[in-house]
């Protein structure tokens, strides 16, 4: 129950923040939101981080189950913490817009940018993602790792593929993140959610695999 708790908090945390910083940061621009999404993860690393290890995103715990770092129970517990997490994180962001007479009309959810095929959109979100989890599978691994700076590397390293990815996705690299918003807006994310969904999770499974296998995070 506590790593569930953990783990609700910590992707409330996530999203609240940086979707957050999307609808109501006029004029912060790509780094800004990147600084935000990437702020979230390192304040989050390094709180609730010492109870779940902070996966806040399903693609990092299926990630840790395959490379066996989490158990089946825990998996369950802590995907359904992270969607529960940024339901409500996604809940409250439409509340305030509503209560502050702004448009509901987006919530910082993910699309296709304009342009962007569906080919497209799914392989970058596999390379995002496997780079992103990569670092995080690495980072973390006790035998390769330092985790004092962990959070730290992780909260960058997201930063980094939010920069290369705004125009191209809105850079999800997070089923949890993207579907939240997705189901309370509707339209075309919720039509294009399934990629944000299996591409990270593809990414994700891949860096695990790539990890132990060359280069020994699991030795």
């Amino acid at each position: 129950m506590k790593k569930f708790v953990a783990e609700l908090i910590g992707t409330f945390m996530l999203v609240f923040v940086g979707t957050g910083a999307v609808v109501f940061g006029n004029g912060l621009g790509h780094l800004g939101i990147a600084f935000a999404f990437g702020l979230a993860i390192v304040v989050a690393a390094y709180s609730i981080g010492t109870v779940s290890g902070a996966h806040l995103n399903p693609a990092v715990s299926i990630a840790m189950f395959v490379n066996k770092r989490l158990s089946s129970k825990d998996l369950v517990n802590y995907i359904l913490g992270q969607v529960v997490g940024a339901f409500i994180a996604s809940g409250v962001v439409f509340f305030l817009l509503a209560n502050s007479g702004m448009s509901t009309a987006s919530l910082g959810e993910n699309a296709l940018a304009n342009g962007v095929t569906v080919f497209g959109g799914f392989l970058f979100e596999v390379i995002a993602t496997f780079l992103f989890v990569l670092v995080i599978m690495t980072v973390t691994s006790v035998s390769k790792g330092n985790g004092a700076i962990a959070g730290l590397v992780i909260g960058l390293s997201l930063m980094a593929m939010i920069l290369v990815g705004l125009n191209i996705t809105g850079l999800s690299v997070n089923p949890a993140r993207s579907l939240a918003p997705a189901v309370l807006v509707g339209g075309a994310s919720l039509q294009q959610v399934w990629i944000f969904i299996l591409a990270p999770i593809a990414g994700g499974v891949l860096a695990a695999l790539v990890a132990k296998n060359f280069l020994g995070t699991e030795e």
